[in-house]
C-alpha cells in the first residue's frame, strides 16, 4: 500500500488535503476519530464559519505575527481567490462584510464542511468515522502506515497529520497530534491559549458588568519589566485602533481582547504582569471629555453621577464608573470639583484592569505553539524528520488573529500536503 495516503483528522486541513491528493488520482482514507467529519468548522465563526479574508496578501502574512512568512509560498500557490473558487465548484457562494470577514451566504458553516466532504468523496476519498489514530508507523525513517486504538493498521506509503490543536477538545482537537509528531522527533514549541478569554483581578467589578458589550472603544495592555519600566505590550499581530470587547463573570473578551490575548499570554507566561487601559471614548480627548462633563454638570445640576454617566455609557458601567470615582452617591453634578471631574475623565479615558491570565488552553479558539516551522517544508508541508510524513493546519506552530486568517492557513496547508503527496506516491516527484 505505498500508494496509499492516510490523513488523520477530518477537520478543514484534513479535508483539503484528502480531497486535494484524491483529485490527483491518489487512494486516500481519511481517519476521523469523533462520529463526523468538521466539528470545528461547524462552531467555528459562530456557526457561520469565517472561511478567509479580504485582507491583500502582505496585511493578510502580517496577522500571523513574524511565523506568517512561513506561509508566503503556500499562499502564493492556493489562496483565497482558489479557495473560494473550489467551494463554488460545490454550490457554496460567499460574501464580504465587517472586517473583511468572508463568509458563506447562507451564513451555515455547515455548508462549508459539506462542499469539503463532498470534494473528498467525488474523487474517491474513503471516509472513516470513529477511526481513532493511536501511533504513525515508520521503519528506517520512512512511513509505512497508521495504527488505530482498536489495534487495527492502515497501510499507507505517506501520512497528513491534520488532527488539529489542544483548544475545543469537544470537536476532537485534544492534542494529540502533538504527541504523534514529537514521538517522530520533531519539536514542539511551547503550547498556549491563544484567541482566548482573559482573566482579572477585579472579578467583582467584572461580575457586576457581566454581559456588557461595549463598541467603539480602544484596548491598550501595558506591562512592566524588571527594572521598573512600563511599557506599551507589543503585538505580533496589528491591533485595530478601535473596536468591541465583551465583559464577562471573569474578566473580558470579544474581538479586541482575543486579537491581543496571545501576547498577553505569552508575557503573563514570562512573569512580567500586564494591565489592560480601556479608553471608552477613544474619538474624545481627555480635554474635550473634560469640557463636556463640565457643560454638563451645568446643564443638569441636580442630577446625580450615575444618572448623567448613562449618557455615556450602559447603565450598570455608569453605575461602576460612579462608585469607582468615590463620590457621594447623593451628591448632585453641580457639587462636583474640578479635581474630582479629572478623576471620572480618568476613568472614561482610562479605565484600568489588571490581568491575571487567561482561560485554558482547551477554551481557546486556537491553539498557539506547536510543530517547529524550521523542521517542515514550507512549499509541501513535508516533515523534514520523516521521509512521507505531512503537517498541516493547527498541528504547525502557527496562529493567527480573529478574522478568518486561521482556517486560510489550514486550507492552504492541506491544499498543498494533499498535491504533494498524491504527486510523490505517483512517482512524479
Amino acid at each position: 500500500m505505498a500508494r496509499r495516503i492516510a490523513v488523520i483528522g477530518a477537520g478543514a486541513a484534513g479535508l483539503m488535503a484528502a480531497g486535494r491528493a484524491a483529485e490527483l488520482g491518489a487512494d486516500v482514507v481519511l481517519l476521523e476519530k469523533m462520529n463526523e467529519a468538521g466539528k470545528k468548522i461547524l462552531v467555528s465563526g459562530k456557526s457561520r464559519c469565517n472561511i478567509t479574508n479580504a485582507a491583500p496578501l502582505d496585511q493578510f502574512l502580517s496577522h500571523y505575527g513574524r511565523n506568517g512568512r512561513f506561509l508566503m509560498n503556500a499562499f502564493h500557490r492556493f489562496f483565497r481567490d482558489e479557495l473560494l473558487e473550489l467551494l463554488a465548484r460545490y454550490g457554496v457562494n460567499t460574501q464580504t462584510e465587517r472586517g473583511g470577514r468572508i463568509f458563506p451566504i447562507s451564513s451555515q458553516a455547515s455548508d462549508v464542511r459539506d462542499a469539503l466532504l463532498r470534494y473528498g468523496t467525488e474523487y474517491g476519498v474513503d471516509v472513516r468515522y470513529r477511526s481513532e489514530v493511536r501511533e504513525i508507523a515508520v521503519e528506517n525513517g520512512d512511513v509505512k502506515g497508521v495504527q488505530l486504538a482498536n489495534a487495527s493498521r492502515v497501510s499507507a506509503g505517506a501520512v497528513i497529520l491534520a488532527t488539529g490543536g489542544a483548544s475545543w477538545p469537544d470537536t476532537g482537537s485534544t492534542g494529540q497530534g502533538y504527541l504523534m509528531a514529537q514521538s517522530l522527533g520533531h519539536t514542539i514549541r511551547p503550547l498556549r491559549p491563544a484567541l482566548v478569554p482573559l482573566t482579572v483581578t477585579e472579578r467583582s467589578i467584572a461580575k457586576a458588568l457581566q454581559g456588557i458589550s461595549l463598541r467603539n472603544v480602544r484596548c491598550t495592555f501595558w506591562t512592566e519589566n524588571a527594572k521598573g519600566k512600563v511599557r506599551e505590550l507589543r503585538m505580533p499581530t496589528p491591533m485595530p485602533d478601535t473596536g468591541e470587547m465583551l465583559f464577562t463573570h471573569f474578566g473580558v473578551s470579544g474581538p479586541l481582547i482575543l486579537t491581543a490575548s496571545g501576547a498577553v499570554v505569552e508575557t503573563l507566561r514570562k512573569g512580567q504582569p500586564v494591565t489592560l487601559s480601556i479608553d471608552l471614548k477613544p474619538g474624545m480627548s481627555e480635554e474635550a471629555v473634560h469640557n463636556r462633563l463640565q457643560r454638563e454638570f451645568e446643564a443638569h445640576s441636580h442630577q446625580r453621577l450615575r444618572t448623567l454617566l448613562q449618557g455615556w455609557v450602559p447603565a450598570s458601567l455608569a453605575d461602576v464608573l460612579a462608585d469607582l470615582s468615590g463620590l457621594e452617591d447623593d451628591r448632585h453634578v453641580h457639587r462636583i470639583r474640578v479635581e474630582e471631574r479629572e478623576k471620572i475623565v480618568a476613568l472614561i479615558k482610562n479605565f484600568r484592569w489588571t490581568i491575571s491570565g487567561s482561560l485554558p488552553l482547551a477554551a481557546g479558539m486556537v491553539t498557539a505553539g506547536g510543530v517547529a516551522l524550521n523542521e517542515v517544508d514550507p512549499v509541501s508541508f513535508a516533515s523534514r524528520k520523516v521521509t512521507g510524513l505531512y503537517l498541516v493546519g493547527e498541528v504547525l506552530d502557527l496562529a493567527a488573529d480573529t478574522g478568518g486568517f486561521n482556517l486560510q492557513a489550514a486550507f492552504s496547508s492541506g491544499y498543498l500536503a494533499g498535491s504533494d503527496a498524491a504527486l510523490a506516491r505517483a512517482g512524479r516527484q
